[in-house]
């Protein structure tokens, strides 16, 4: 009987996140989400859900299975958007500014939640979105680094909103800045934080630009691997040998890696899937990351959230408006 009950609410919470994230995405066509985007938008969407009518937590099984299991699955099909070829082909000097913005992301977050006492991990969560490439980036460290999933979710909404408020002001800027095409490409994909952030900005300026700003967005991910292993490192040594077993290893992480390689290397060369299959497989990955932010979205409290998140989102507007001078430098 008991389990019979648990496979219901296991059920029951798989549906309901889904059913709020198929929702979200649908919202994310009007005007004004498309903005935000779906990820944003069904995050929004659970947060609201939670503060009128309190945490499901008859279906809590299968919630917590969203906000884990099909967010690890989801950063695994992300590999496929990722190509490596082209990038060590095309992208070396991008990937070696990318180097530049992760660190200086990271560095500068940290500097600046230490100077304002702003609670630390979440403020490292943004660090790390904003320098790589948001959501994706922020769930694949979250274990890393420890981090509960309201913190995630709070995170993930920041850089939502943020990297919206920035790509707009970038399309606004963009006509007015003594830049060719290809460098207005290069300063969006170099320092916006997420993929749809930074062709929302560079679509406008035309394909060339659309093209290096993906290039140098897809560098920027395709970093995310080493960091992933260099935190793991940095934790490893700062909390001490006691502490190794308790930092999980990010094995989805091969996933992506091997995701990847298959994309590169052996579909269209070996391997031949049609488009529209690739485009379905695309749809599930944005479906799952959807569901996965559903989930997280329901682990935010309104007022724990207003307490913890003023001070990382402050920290993190001004790490984004420094990026953004610093890239334009650079370039």
């Amino acid at each position: 009987m008991m389990r019979t009950v648990k496979s219901k609410g296991f059920i029951a919470g798989i549906s309901f996140t889904l059913m709020i994230a198929v929702f979200g995405i649908l919202l994310a066509e009007l005007p004004v989400f498309e903005y935000i985007g779906p990820l944003a938008t069904a995050i929004i969407l659970a947060f609201l859900y939670r503060q009128f009518f309190g945490y499901p937590y008859k279906i809590a099984s299968g919630i917590q299975f969203s906000s884990k299991i099909l967010l690890r699955a989801a950063i695994i099909l992300y590999g496929l958007k990722l190509n490596i070829d082209v990038i060590l082909s095309e992208g070396l000097a991008l990937i070696a500014q990318s180097v530049i913005v992760i660190v200086f992301s990271i560095v500068m977050s940290f500097i600046l939640a230490k100077m304002i006492r702003a609670d630390m991990n979440i403020s490292m969560l943004v660090g790390v979105g904003t320098g790589v490439c948001g959501a994706a980036a922020i769930a694949a460290v979250a274990p890393i680094l420890k981090a509960k999933d309201e913190d995630t979710a709070i995170s993930i909404g920041i850089i939502a909103l943020m990297g919206t408020l920035f790509s707009i002001a970038y399309i606004f800027l963009g006509p007015y800045l003594p830049m060719t095409p290809e460098e207005y490409g290069s300063w969006a994909g170099l320092s916006l934080h997420e993929l749809a952030h930074v062709a929302l900005a560079a679509e406008p300026a035309g394909t060339d630009a659309l093209a290096i700003a993906l290039l140098a967005k897809l560098s920027r991910v395709f970093l995310l691997i080493p960091l992933c292993f260099v935190l793991i490192f940095i934790m490893r040594k700062r909390e001490g040998e006691e502490s190794v077993k308790k930092i999980p290893f990010p094995y989805f992480l091969i996933g992506f890696v091997l995701m990847s390689i298959l994309n590169s290397y052996v579909l269209g060369d070996y391997i031949t899937i049609p488009e529209k299959v690739m485009e379905s497989i695309s749809g599930i990955t944005s479906l799952l990351l959807a569901m996965a932010m559903t989930a997280l979205g329901l682990n935010i409290d309104l007022r724990d959230t207003v307490r913890r998140a003023s001070k990382p989102f402050a920290v993190i507007l001004a790490v984004s408006v420094m990026l953004s001078i610093f890239v334009f430098v650079m370039i």
